[in-house]
């Protein structure tokens, strides 16, 4: 017979733990900034200027925080035309990967529907986010944030 007994807790996750989600994190921040390099600017909606309607929850005139710089992967998806009654319309729509740890921790930033986003000479505004990228497949720690936006009207957003 052997003397094997039983642990009293279970070993720690293998490559699972909180060392290797730092130097994940490290890496993805310095492919972003380092290699890939695109910036943008990102204008967030200031919850407590903008004067929100306490029903539609919708705001005439929104106020927006000091624009931050912020490292993202960009994924252009071309341009949509639609047609009405009163004309034709191009509209091009871009989507943005931004690294949560970095936008949250580091910049304090939290990503919201309505915020707008300045590249490449053009203001999108968000229309959807996702949080869907785990890493190492645990549902815990979510690594990206991608946020869907359009290109807005012009003179829909003022930023100065």
């Amino acid at each position: 017979m052997s003397n094997w007994t039983r642990p009293t807790s279970p070993p720690p996750p293998l490559f699972l733990n909180q060392k290797e989600r730092n130097y994940v994190s490290q890496i993805n921040t310095e492919i972003l900034e380092r290699v890939v390099g695109k910036t943008v600017i990102y204008y967030a909606i200031d919850l407590n200027s903008s004067n929100f309607h306490p029903v539609y929850g919708e705001s005439l005139s929104k106020t927006f925080l000091p624009p931050i710089r912020v490292y993202a992967l960009i994924h252009y998806n071309g341009e949509e035309t639609s047609t009405t009654n009163y004309g034709s319309e191009k509209r091009s729509k871009i989507t943005i990967y931004f690294h949560k740890r970095r936008l949250t921790e580091d910049q304090n930033i939290f990503a919201r529907v309505g915020d707008f986003i300045n590249y490449s000479d053009s203001y999108y505004e968000i229309l959807s986010i996702e949080e869907n990228r785990e890493l190492f497949s645990q549902q815990d720690h979510r690594f990206e944030i991608e946020a869907k936006c359009v290109k807005s009207r012009k003179n829909l957003f003022d930023a100065s």
